[in-house]
C-alpha cells in the first residue's frame, strides 16, 4: 500500500479531523487541563524549584492544580523541547493502540463488520454519556504510580506513563478514535488516526510551553467554561455514535469517496 492509497480514502479523510478534534477535547478534559503547569515544570526540569508546580506522581497532578501558568522562568527552548519529547512519548503509546485497532478490524468482514459497526457505534454513544457525566461508575480512573526523573531525559518516559496511565481518564475520546481506526481495517491507517489524535492532544502542550499568549488565554477561558466544553465534546461523541450505529456514517463516507474519485492530483 503506497502513501497515496493510505491517504486518499474517503473513510480516512472523514475520520482524520474527528481524531484531531478528539485529541483537543482530551486536552480540555478536567483530568488533563488543570495539570498542564505541573507537566511543563516536570519535563523542563524545573519541577521542585521555587514557584513551580510539581507533578508528584505518574498522574502528573500538580501541587496547585488550579494554577494557570508556571511561575518560574525556565529556558523557553528547554521547555518546548521537553514538551515535544513528552508528546512523543505518549504518541508512541497511541500509535501502537491505533495500529492494533486497525489490524483487529481486519477480522470482521461482511455481516460481521456490519454488526461490529453497530456495537462500536453504541459504545461511542455510551462514551459520550460518560463524558457529560451521566454514567458515574465509568468515570473512575486507574493511574500508574511511577515517576521518572525530572527534565529532558525523563520527558519521553513521562509521556509513555501518561499514555498508559491516563488511558482510562481520556477513555471516551480515545475509544472513539480506536473505533474509527478499527473501521479502517488497516494498521497503517489506524496508526495515522492515532497520530492525528496525539497531535490534537499534544500541540496545546507545546504551544503553551512556547509561550504563545493565545494558548495561555485560551486555557484560562476553557477553565472558566469547562463544563460547557465537556457537554459539547460529549454531544459530539453521541452524534458520531449514532452515525456509526445507524449506518449513516457509511453513506457520508461513500459520498466523500465519490468526490475523491473525481479528483486528479496536479503532481
Amino acid at each position: 500500500m503506497n502513501p497515496a492509497e493510505v491517504v486518499l480514502n474517503g473513510s480516512l479523510l472523514a475520520a482524520m479531523p474527528l481524531a484531531l478534534l478528539a485529541g483537543l477535547v482530551s486536552f480540555l478534559s478536567p483530568c488533563v487541563l488543570p495539570l498542564v503547569p505541573g507537566y511543563l515544570g516536570y519535563v523542563s526540569g524545573m519541577a521542585g524549584r521555587a514557584g513551580v508546580s510539581v507533578a508528584p506522581g505518574a498522574s502528573g497532578a500538580a501541587s496547585n492544580p488550579t494554577s494557570n501558568s508556571v511561575t518560574a522562568t525556565p529556558n523557553r527552548s528547554r521547555m518546548v523541547l521537553g514538551s515535544a519529547l513528552f508528546v512523543l512519548g505518549f504518541t508512541v503509546v497511541f500509535v501502537t493502540l491505533g495500529a492494533g485497532a486497525g489490524s483487529l478490524g481486519l477480522l470482521f468482514t461482511g455481516a460481521a463488520k456490519t454488526v461490529t459497526q453497530v456495537v462500536l457505534g453504541v459504545l461511542v454513544f455510551v462514551m459520550g454519556l460518560v463524558m457529560v457525566g451521566e454514567i458515574g461508575w465509568l468515570q473512575r480512573t486507574v493511574k500508574l504510580q511511577f515517576r521518572p526523573r525530572y527534565g529532558l531525559w525523563g520527558a519521553p518516559l513521562l509521556g509513555l506513563v501518561f499514555g498508559l496511565g491516563w488511558t482510562p481518564c481520556i477513555g471516551p475520546t480515545l475509544s472513539t478514535v480506536l473505533t474509527l481506526a478499527a473501521e479502517q481495517q488497516s494498521s497503517a491507517r489506524g496508526a495515522l488516526l492515532a497520530v492525528c489524535y496525539a497531535v490534537g492532544l499534544g500541540l496545546p502542550f507545546i504551544a503553551i510551553a512556547a509561550g504563545f499568549s493565545f494558548a495561555t488565554r485560551s486555557v484560562a477561558f476553557v477553565k472558566r467554561n469547562l463544563r460547557a466544553f465537556n457537554l459539547g465534546g460529549g454531544a459530539l461523541l453521541m452524534v458520531l455514535g449514532l452515525l456509526l450505529a445507524t449506518g449513516i456514517w457509511n453513506i457520508l463516507v461513500a459520498q466523500l469517496q465519490e468526490v475523491l474519485s473525481g479528483f486528479i492530483p496536479a503532481v
